[in-house]
């Protein structure tokens, strides 16, 4: 029968046992249904010793089934593998900027200073590792370790412990599963050692917390300036758990994180002790009603939480589609992904003299004018039909129609169309981009992306003209762009699929077109042919806008080790603006108003969630009972009672309600973390279609930690209702300082 990796799921240890104790005790399930010791062993993959009690092991399905049935077993599931998709120079200053706008002059440097840094703060990196030379992981200047680090700096190819510093103080890699699955890590392709090869951890770390770094730039001087993480002082702990994947067809040189893997990182990131945990992992979720039985990262964050170490995921990179957000468990903040004021531009002017506006990272020289043609008329006959004409697909564009000219192509920008030009010869290639947002790539060949719009009317001068011509000018960094932020195309949207009466994402922060540092194992593109060296590049995805929000989340332990990571989540998301630069609401890529099913709670604020006033706080025991309403149980020690609250009435900082059946009443609790006598008062924006009522509509508090309860009633009336659609609204409670706003979405059934 076909065996794969299942992670058997037991909770968490008790009592005091050894590893060869704990390891035995898994074997022993093991030996149970494969017949003798040895076989047993040499399945074993993973054996979880340290917070989180399980193991994984190579299963047929009939063997994981029988384990399910036995006493102590919570869950056995396949260890599922996730690409990471790539889901800065600017983007801190633009969150700057944001609040400047918002009523914080001082912005991030008060943050900052207040936090110093984040110098005693650790933070867990779950990518594809880190690439330890870059100036951004500099320990110049920096204190020694704190005290209270348990981890180690594990050795391995291309790594030794030189490679940990001050700022990375420690690294671990893990690939068990990965063999188990693949085979034998080819090492050709690959590191057996934290180092990355892929590039997306070693931007990820330096977004969080990188040093500052002058005159950093991406290929060709792009986005030249300062870089510098969100908390430039916090250390950097690395868990490799992605991994390059052997005999990869695809252009682009894919990566995989199993389920294992990752929760054996989050199981010894607890016990190094991290206060952070940043994993830009992303991946659809399951529409199963086990969902939070059979994820790694759902189940090693709850253990994370439980001990107050907060957990910072990426929503993922599949929008526009609705009802795509991943990383949905409630007790992990949800990031989506925004843009900043910068772009790249890059214009052509047409021999008719008008100007196209375009964007690239490409370096491209100034050159004459050459012949413009239309993809679709200098294609070899018979490689392309009606719908696949125009599009550039390798293969099918005729050299001797296009040697020497620029090309019009009507894909979707993509490395593999400019590769096409080039291979029949082309001298550039103009793409469009079907988004009101240009997510920027650095292409091999000159190319330059164009609006959709603009694409039309550049194909439209080549139907109108008898010898059409065009140059592509040379590409330039543009700040103050608006207007900004702008919801990414990628970023993944709501409902939330799993539990709809929890409003996912929870925040949004920058994740379009964003520098950090780089693997010099790795090309700009990550396709197999480019052998070009970057210290610093430019990407966009979820996985860049997560880090974001992770630095926020370190600094404000720095600031508040006694708050739990659900105050934090709170402060983050209460204090969160849906304005962009202009004071007008933020957009999606396609023009319309975005939603909270885009931007979650706003975009963030860092220096407003530092003084919240209000926190809505949940314990371990509360996600516990959220997860008895869907059936679930996740820690045996926990008996659920025989009536359990709604989802809804989980205590989060925001609001949604699905399938609504002619009113409901929820409750929250909040917490004073502001003044110590302090009145707040509530006001309420309601959903299109339906009327919210909040009693009382005045909280009193005469002290710090305080708390007060809140009714929330909310009735349909009839009005502009859709029919199993979400309408939006939203209630803040404030004392004249601070402001303190929850969305709410709500559907009727």
């Amino acid at each position: 029968m076909y065996v794969q990796v299942y992670v058997v799921y037991l909770g968490e240890h008790s009592g005091r046992k050894s590893f060869k104790e704990i390891e035995d005790h898994h074997c022993s399930f093991l030996h149970s249904v494969k017949g003798s010791k040895e076989v047993a062993r040499a399945s074993l993959v993973h054996s979880y010793k340290n917070v989180i009690n399980g193991f994984s092991a190579l299963l047929t399905q009939e063997e994981a089934d029988r384990i399910s049935e036995m006493e102590g077993v919570i869950s056995v599931f396949h260890s599922h593998p996730r690409k990471v998709k790539p889901q800065t120079t600017r983007s801190w200053d633009f969150v700057n900027l944001l609040e400047a706008i918002n009523g914080s002059p001082t912005g991030r440097e008060e943050l900052l200073r207040k936090a110093n840094s984040g110098k005693d703060v650790i933070v867990g990196m779950m990518d594809t590792g880190v690439w330890p030379e870059s100036p951004s992981f500099s320990d110049e200047g920096m204190e020694p370790v704190p005290r209270s680090w348990k981890g180690m700096c594990q050795e391995g190819v291309a790594f030794n412990s030189s490679h940990c510093n001050r700022k990375l103080i420690g690294a671990r890699y893990y690939l068990k599963s990965y063999e188990a699955n693949f085979g034998r890590l080819n090492q050709t392709i690959d590191f057996r050692s934290p180092r990355d090869v892929n590039g997306h951890g070693t931007h990820t770390a330096s977004t969080v917390g990188g040093r500052r770094v002058p005159n950093a730039a991406a290929l060709g001087g792009f986005g030249d300036g300062t870089a510098s993480g969100g908390a430039p002082l916090v250390r950097l702990a690395i868990y490799k758990v992605c991994w390059r994947l052997p005999n990869n067809q695809t252009l682009v040189e894919e990566v995989t994180c199993l389920d294992d893997d990752i929760l054996a990182a989050f199981d010894q990131a607890i016990a190094d002790g991290v206060h952070v945990i940043s994993a830009s992992l992303g991946s659809i979720p399951s529409r199963s009603g086990e969902y939070y039985k059979e994820e790694g990262v759902a189940i090693g964050a709850l253990h994370a939480v439980k001990r107050n170490i907060v957990v910072s995921c990426s929503a993922g990179n599949d929008g526009p589609t609705p009802s795509t957000v991943g990383n949905v468990a409630p007790w992990i903040i949800t990031v989506g992904a925004s843009s900043i004021d910068r772009v790249f531009s890059s214009p052509l002017k047409l021999g008719n003299g008008m100007i196209i506006e375009g964007q690239t990272i490409t370096p491209i020289t100034r050159r004459k004018m050459l012949p413009l043609v239309y993809a679709g008329d200098v294609e070899i006959p018979g490689t392309t039909n009606s719908t696949t004409s125009g599009i550039c697909i390798p293969g099918t564009l005729s050299r001797k129609l296009v040697k020497g000219k620029i090309v019009v192509c009507r894909s979707t920008p993509g490395i593999s169309a400019s590769q096409e030009v080039q291979r029949a010869g082309g001298a550039a290639t103009i793409l469009g981009s079907p988004y009101n947002e240009i997510q920027v790539q650095a292409f091999l060949h000159p190319t330059t992306i164009v609006f959709g719009y603009e694409l039309n009317t550049i194909v439209k001068y080549i139907r109108s003209d008898e010898n059409p011509m065009a140059t592509l000018l040379p590409g330039e960094t543009v700040l103050g762009t608006k207007p900004a932020p702008v919801m990414a195309p990628f970023t993944s949207l709501g409902p939330n699929i799993i539990e709809p009466n929890i409003l996912k994402p929870d925040i949004s922060a920058p994740g379009f077109n964003i520098l950090a540092a780089w693997s010099e194992a790795s090309s700009p593109t990550n396709v197999a042919f480019d052998n070009r060296v970057t210290k610093y590049n430019i990407i966009s995805g979820t996985s860049m806008s997560c880090p974001h929000v992770s630095a926020v989340a370190a600094l404000l332990k720095a600031i508040h080790p006694d708050w739990s990571s659900a105050a934090i989540r709170s402060a983050l998301m209460t204090t969160a603006t849906t304005n962009n630069v202009v004071g007008a609401p933020i957009v999606n890529s396609t023009g319309y108003f975005a939603t909270p099913f885009e931007y979650g709670a706003g975009h963030i604020l860092p220096s407003k969630a530092m003084d919240p006033g209000l926190v809505y706080d949940a314990t371990y025991n509360d996600y516990l009972l959220f997860l008895c309403n869907r059936g679930v149980t996740l820690d045996s020690s926990f008996k659920c009672p025989k009536r359990t609250p709604s989802p809804s009435n989980f205590n989060y900082p925001s609001l949604s309600i699905a399938n609504l059946q002619g009113s409901t009443t929820v409750k929250r609790t909040v917490t004073n973390v502001g003044k110590g006598n302090s009145t707040y008062i509530v006001t309420v924006t309601p959903p299109s279609g339906y009327v919210v009522a909040i009693s009382p509509i005045a909280l009193r508090f005469s002290r710090e930690g305080e708390k007060q309860s809140f009714n929330v009633t909310i009735r349909t009336n009839g009005v502009n209702r859709k029919r199993n659609g979400f309408a939006f609204g939203w209630y803040s409670w404030t004392d004249g300082d601070h402001v303190v706003t929850s969305p709410i979405a709500v559907s009727s059934a």
